[in-house]
């Protein structure tokens, strides 16, 4: 069973007319609606399902600086300063609590990686403590293991993911965001070379400028538009337990599992590390091929393409639709794929026999997610050359929880052609074919 956002009433009135369009009601989308309601601009959001129902809420909850790529450096240090200011400013709890991140080391190789890391670390200000195994021990008194050392970053965090979509864009409502939720948008209109305004399956809404943040179904519907953007997914799984006490306040990330508190006193566990990445074939497998035999080399001893039920469901999307046309995104409103039970059943394992007082836990929930991922691993945030007046906010490949409040306020700040808080350049979407050489992220 998916984990369940807190409902949010949409509006119910069809809206004919307003400035700005955001397609999809995840972590990216509802931040931009919120940041543009707070200036006073007209702003409508449509999301095909609920608000957060996908990737948004079923991800980790992690809110990270440790291991950014440094193209995300800027980005992550402004968003974790909003996730901080953000229950005050919307008046709703978020769940974010500052509770310090570490990543654990079981060999050299790992810990040369996090030591690399530091330095990167220092250039930016972010605070950091580099643990032998006695600290580690020191700092995890329930853990039975023995660990080389590890990286503590205490100014990370923790937010709730079920809540914190819903809540930020209950705020957005509150100044005068309208909302629509089980609305698909089919397609984007343009008169004279630009954005004039979006055909849903409620009718036409016409606006100045959209914002297209809908996470792994972006480039299908920018394809209808013939605008490519390379992007795939990869299915993540996870379950969350029962309460648990004693058990460590930190994030923790191991080549063997990865865990939060939650702040019910349960646990979101996932398997963590890089040694099994489990990835769907479909169609845009060979689509975009090209793209990403890159990335797909340097993973090749954690990647494991596998055949499923994704591959024939995606083979019946239509390559091209009218907007009179009922479309997929009618069709399939909430992506819910199963999880992988081997790969929860390890994570299990791995966890009990780092931390004893895990062996009785109650699993509550086990679910998955897909993440859309680019060739690079670093999101699309983005004017679209082809289609003045269309941002695009995707891609954001496992981190855009993290970084979903600074993302969403810098794709609103370029869809009214505002001044930007950072320099877009590392997250053009032109980079995928301007000649520009894709360097996959470095993470640790």
């Amino acid at each position: 069973m998916a984990p369940i956002p807190e409902k949010v009433e949409p509006d119910r009135e069809p809206i004919v007319e307003t400035d700005v369009v955001i397609i999809g009601g995840g972590i990216i989308g509802v931040s931009a609606a919120l940041t543009l309601a707070e200036k006073g601009i007209a702003v409508a959001l449509f999301e095909k399902g609920e608000i957060a129902a996908e990737q948004s809420s079923r991800n980790w909850g992690w809110c990270r600086q440790q291991g950014r790529d440094p193209r995300e450096m800027s980005l992550i240090i402004q968003s974790l300063q909003r996730w901080r200011e953000m229950s005050a400013r919307i008046d709703r709890d978020v769940g974010y609590r500052e509770c310090g991140i570490l990543c654990l080391a079981q060999n050299e190789t790992q810990l040369e990686k996090l030591t690399a890391w530091t330095k990167l670390a220092r250039e930016y200000g972010v605070p950091f403590d580099l643990k032998s195994s006695d600290g580690i021990n020191e700092f995890l008194p329930a853990t039975d293991r023995t660990w080389l050392g590890g990286l503590y970053t205490a100014s990370d965090g923790r937010a709730e993911p079920t809540m914190a979509g819903p809540a930020i864009v209950e705020a957005a409502k509150d100044h005068g965001a309208k909302v629509f939720t089980n609305t698909a948008v089919r397609s984007i209109e343009t008169a004279a070379g630009r954005v004039s305004g979006v055909v849903t399956e409620m009718g036409l809404t016409q606006c100045k400028s959209v914002i297209v943040a809908a996470g792994a179904w972006t480039s299908l519907f920018m394809r209808n538009l013939d605008i490519r953007i390379p992007q795939l997914k990869v299915r993540s799984s996870v379950f969350r337990t029962a309460p648990i006490s004693g058990g460590p306040e930190a994030c923790i990330y191991s080549s063997g599992f990865t865990i939060r508190k939650r702040l019910d006193g349960g646990y979101t566990v996932a398997l963590g590390g890089r040694t099994r990445i489990p990835y769907d074939l479909t169609p845009d497998s060979f689509r975009y091929l090209r793209d990403f035999l890159r990335l797909a080399w340097m993973s090749r001893k954690s990647l494991r393409p596998r055949l499923s039920d994704r591959l024939t469901i995606e083979s019946s999307y239509p390559a091209r639709w009218s907007s009179a046309q009922t479309t997929v995104f009618e069709e399939e409103r909430i992506l819910n794929p199963e999880p992988i039970d081997r790969l929860l059943n390890q994570a299990k394992e791995n966890i009990s026999a780092a931390f004893p007082l895990f062996k009785k836990m109650k699993i509550i929930e086990r679910w998955a997610g897909m993440i859309d991922v680019t060739p690079d691993a670093v999101p699309v945030i983005s004017e679209v050359d082809a289609l003045p007046g269309c941002v695009i906010a995707t891609g954001f490949s496992g981190h855009g929880f993290g970084i979903g409040p600074a993302a969403g306020e810098l794709a609103a700040q370029m869809a009214v052609n505002q001044r930007l808080f950072l320099n877009p350049q590392p997250f053009k979407l032109s980079r995928f074919h301007d000649g520009t050489d894709i360097e996959p992220i470095a993470g640790i």
